[in-house]
């Protein structure tokens, strides 16, 4: 039974829902139209009860009216004949029965107590219904079937002058025509509902053969479209609606596969571009999904991280994070992640305050790193897609920070000094100045004047540097370096003389003007001639020299520049402070223990070179001496304008040797 059960269920499910809904209309509409028909034919039979009631009552009351008499006389004869006579008349009496009140028949149709015994089958007595009354006013009728066929009974009390004389029973046939047009209508249901039925399973195959199958086809292709599968195509010979829905269908995959082509070349060049922003952009910059897996990376990150060379896409971000930031951001990273979208505020305030970490990487060298996690939500905000981790290198920023406040640890330091010793001096001038000799006073007020130069001088370097290291800009014209040159020259020649040092200037005759700023340039000269004239020894050198470069010497030179040199014969800087000289605040002589200078001169030096687009560089040896030399370029008014048509460049020129004395 169960396997007869699967059986139908799978020959059920294999119908389409068009075809189900089908076959349920179908049985729906024939059991409604057999229920109306069985009810017309019911209607029918009974509207024939009816009429054969009607017809045998009236019947019945008719033949009792005419037997009763004769009843009563005994006269049976008559009562035979008459009978004959009405049963012989008529088809719609089947039997006629006399019976005495206590049930016994006396005389009946087609049988009769006067032809003696035989094999007759009919009862001699009847047995009244229950629900006879001798005593109604209407006959009783009833119908029953018999194997002949349905039957109206109808029980007739025979009463003459007030008395009962017994009972006339007469049963009454159906009415033939309205028996066949009933047995027709129905015969007719029947072939209607077996025909509708017969029908339904025809077409239900036929569908099952035509319909099922194609829309099994269309079932199949529209699940591999959902999957993805844009190249899927029906092929069956169909026409009509379904041929134009396959038609449709594959027009449809063929729409979706040129769409998805399209669609793939677009987002190709959307994520090129986001990745050339991304790798562009001077921030390293790690997108990470929800599990934590790397999905971008950018090449600062990676140069940061030392990812350089490692496929790192698709891997956990944990496990490859140096092991300094694998420490700070590992458990709120993972924090971030988890936390509900829903508190807006909890959110900001958690990125504000735990979302940004310094730290610091050893490997592979020592840099300072700023680290700021961004959460990166869909369209509506509603969820979580990924993390977005900036990465800052701040190593400058600190060094810088650092440097700022070592410059005012240094400034405080270098102005405490000399005002302490002002202040001490003047004090002691103050209350002992009647005991002191007038040669103390002397040297007293020296000193206090010294002091005062020494203070004059670095809040002088500090204003200049401080004015240098601004974004002001500088009006640049052609200078005639040999102008700064002879005037820093002279404002040294007492001081020079008095240490027995030589000042030289070797200036190439005809030295085209240089694009830079007089003033700044006269301040170069002045500071690197000073420092020279410090650290040169009586009987030593200090030379200055400017001659155009050759440009054959110089290829990679775009345009003609003039070199300048600043030479002595000192004590030279050892190599481990060349690379700091330029430092504020470093001098050379916390080697050699003397006070003099700020420590500002070289840093004012480079700061002014580099607003001349040009660097300035050094060459020294302990015990010989040093040479600072930097580039300027030709002014352009000059370029190409020589008595010759071409910017002299140093060569066998004569060189000026001038010694102011």
């Amino acid at each position: 039974m169960n396997t007869i059960r699967e059986i139908i269920a799978r020959w059920w499910s294999d119908f389409t829902l068009q075809t189900r809904l089908m076959a349920v209309g179908t049985l729906v509409v024939s059991l409604v139209m057999s229920g109306l028909t069985f009810w017309a034919v019911n209607t029918i039979q009974q509207d024939a009860r009816m009429n054969d009631t009607r017809f045998g009552r009236d019947l019945g009351l008719l033949l009792a009216a005419n037997i009763a008499p004769l009843v009563a006389e005994d006269n049976l004869t008559e009562v035979a004949l008459f009978s004959g006579r009405f049963y012989s008349s008529t088809s719609s009496v089947r039997y006629i029965l006399y019976a005495e009140p206590d049930g016994k028949i006396r005389f009946g149709i087609p049988f009769s107590e006067g032809e003696g015994q035989n094999a007759l089958t009919i009862q001699r007595w009847i047995q009244l219904p229950d629900s006879y009354d001798p005593d109604a006013d209407q006959p009783f009728v009833r119908q029953h079937n018999t194997p002949d066929g349905e039957v109206t009974d109808v029980f007739v009390p025979l009463i003459y002058e007030k008395e009962y004389l017994g009972v006339l029973a007469v049963g009454i046939n159906p009415n033939p025509t309205v028996v066949a047009s009933s047995n027709l209508t129905r015969d007719v249901t029947i072939a209607v509902f077996i025909s509708i039925w017969a029908m339904v399973i025809l077409g239900a195959v036929f569908n099952a053969l035509t319909i099922t199958k194609p829309i099994k086809e269309l079932l199949v292709g529209v699940k591999n479209i959902a999957a993805g599968n844009f190249k899927q195509r029906i092929e069956l010979p169909l026409g009509g609606e379904l041929g134009e829905l396959i038609s449709s269908f594959n027009y449809m995959a063929e729409r979706l596969a040129r769409y998805e082509e399209q669609n793939i070349e677009e987002l190709t060049a959307e994520k090129a571009k986001l990745e050339t922003l991304v790798s562009t952009i001077a921030d390293g910059a790690v997108l990470i999904d929800t599990d934590l897996q790397i999905m971008l990376v950018n090449p600062t990150a990676k140069r940061i991280f030392g990812w350089e060379g490692k496929e790192i896409i698709g891997k956990n971000v944990l496990h490859h994070l140096p092991h300094e930031v694998n420490i700070e951001i590992s458990e709120p990273l993972q924090e971030v992640i988890a936390r509900d979208t829903s508190d807006e505020t909890e959110d900001v305030e958690t990125l504000r305050n735990g979302g940004e970490f310094r730290i610091t990487l050893n490997s592979p060298h020592e840099r300072t790193v700023r680290i700021l996690l961004t959460r990166v939500l869909d369209q509506y905000r509603e969820s979580i897609k990924g993390l977005a981790i900036t990465v800052q290198d701040i190593t400058r920023e600190v060094e810088l920070n650092k440097a700022k406040s070592q410059f005012i640890s240094n400034v405080s330091h270098e102005l405490r000094t000399p005002l302490f010793n002002i202040k001490s001096f003047i004090e002691t001038l103050s209350e002992y100045g009647e005991e002191l000799s007038p040669e103390e006073q002397k040297e007293f007020l020296h000193t206090t004047n010294s002091e005062t130069d020494r203070l004059t001088r670095l809040v002088n370097d500090v204003l200049d540097l401080s004015r240098l290291e601004s974004s002001k800009a500088y009006q640049m014209t052609a200078v005639d370096l040999s102008q700064p040159i002879e005037q820093t020259l002279r404002s040294y020649h007492l001081n020079a003389k008095d240490k027995e040092i030589e000042l030289l200037q070797e200036v190439q005759p005809e030295l085209p003007p240089v694009m830079g700023n007089y003033d700044l340039l006269l301040q170069v000269f002045a500071n690197l001639v000073g420092n020279a004239l410090k650290f040169s020894r009586p009987k030593g050198k200090v030379m200055i020299r400017a001659y155009l470069l050759d440009p054959e010497d110089h290829p990679y030179q775009s345009s003609p520049q003039v070199r300048v040199e600043v030479s002595d014969t000192g004590i030279g800087i050892d190599t481990e402070d060349q690379e700091a000289i330029f430092d504020r605040f470093f001098r050379v002589e916390n080697q050699v223990h003397t006070l003099e200078g700020t420590g500002l001169g070289l840093s004012i030096v480079r700061n002014i070179i580099e607003k001349h687009h040009s660097m300035v560089r050094l060459v020294s040896e302990l015990g010989v001496g040093t040479t600072f030399w930097f580039d300027l370029l030709v002014h352009e008014s000059a370029v190409g304008k020589h008595e010759d048509g071409q910017v002299t460049p140093k060569g066998e020129e004569l060189i000026v040797n001038s010694e102011l004395n």
